[in-house]
C-alpha cells in the first residue's frame, strides 16, 4: 500500500494505543496540506478534521474541569481550559506520541524543520483526536485526550502562557452590548511558512491586530495588542 512507503501508522497506532479501523482517516490525520498540495487529489490534508479534533477535543476538557473542579466559576474553567487546549500545551501532548516522526509533509516543509513547528504538530494532534473520534466514537476519542490531562490541571498549566482573548473578553464583557470578533484578514507564505494576519474587532472597529504561524497564535497576539492599547496589559 502506498502509505507503507511513508510512515509506519502500526507503530504510530502503538503509541497512541489505539488502532484503526479505518486506516484512512488516520493517513488523512497526519497529511499536512504541504503534502496534499503535492499530491493534487489524491489525498485531502488535515485541516478539516483539525476542525473536527477542536471541538472534540474542547468538549472532552470541558466535562473533564467541569467535574473534577464543582465550585470553580466560569470565567477560571474557561482560562484553565485555554490552557489545557492552546498550541503550546498541544505541542508538548504531540511530543509524547512521536506524531512529528510520523507527519506526511511536502518538500519544502520537510526540509524547513515542519516536524517540530509547534503549529503543525497541534494542529495534527487534532486531526488525529477527530480521526479517533469518527473510526471509534466519543468514548475512543475521551480516552485518549485524557491519556494527557494532568492529574491537577491548576498546577500544570503551560508556565508563562497567558489567554489574552479570554482576558480581552472578560473586560469588553463588562458592557454587555459589546460584541468581539476575530477576523482572519491575510494568508500568505509557502506552506511550510505561512503567515496568519488576523484582527480582533470590537463592534465592527479594528482594536488589534496580530500575525503569527497559525491563527491561534495570530488572534492571541491581536487580543494582546488590544488589551495593550486599552491599557489592561501592563505584564
Amino acid at each position: 500500500m502506498e502509505h507503507n512507503e511513508y510512515v509506519d501508522l502500526g507503530r504510530f497506532e502503538t503509541y497512541i494505543h489505539y488502532h484503526f479501523h479505518d486506516k484512512h482517516l488516520l493517513l488523512e490525520a497526519l497529511s499536512h496540506s504541504s503534502y496534499a498540495n503535492e499530491k493534487r487529489k489524491t489525498r485531502n490534508s488535515n485541516e478539516r478534521l483539525e476542525f473536527l479534533g477542536d471541538s472534540v477535543l474542547s468538549i472532552v476538557v470541558s466535562e473533564f474541569l467541569f467535574h473534577k473542579y464543582p465550585n470553580l466559576p466560569e470565567g477560571e474553567l474557561t482560562k484553565l481550559r485555554a490552557s489545557m487546549v492552546c498550541e503550546k500545551a498541544l505541542h508538548v501532548f504531540a511530543q509524547e506520541i512521536h506524531l512529528g516522526e510520523f507527519l506526511l509533509l511536502g518538500k519544502g516543509e520537510e526540509h524547513t524543520g515542519g516536524r517540530e513547528r509547534s503549529s503543525i504538530l497541534a494542529d495534527a494532534f487534532e486531526a488525529v483526536i477527530a480521526a479517533i473520534f469518527l473510526d471509534g466514537g466519543m468514548d475512543a476519542a475521551k480516552r485518549h485526550i485524557l491519556r494527557f490531562i494532568p492529574e491537577d490541571p491548576e498546577e500544570s498549566a503551560p508556565i508563562g502562557f497567558r489567554d489574552y482573548k479570554t482576558q480581552l473578553q472578560e473586560v469588553i464583557q463588562k458592557n454587555p452590548e459589546e460584541k468581539v470578533e476575530y477576523v482572519l484578514v491575510d494568508e500568505c507564505g509557502p506552506d511550510h511558512d505561512k503567515a496568519f494576519t488576523v484582527e480582533v474587532c470590537l463592534n465592527s472597529n479594528v482594536i488589534g491586530t496580530g500575525v503569527g504561524h497559525s491563527k491561534k497564535a495570530a488572534e492571541q497576539l491581536a487580543a494582546k495588542e488590544a488589551l495593550s492599547l486599552m491599557g489592561y496589559d501592563k505584564a
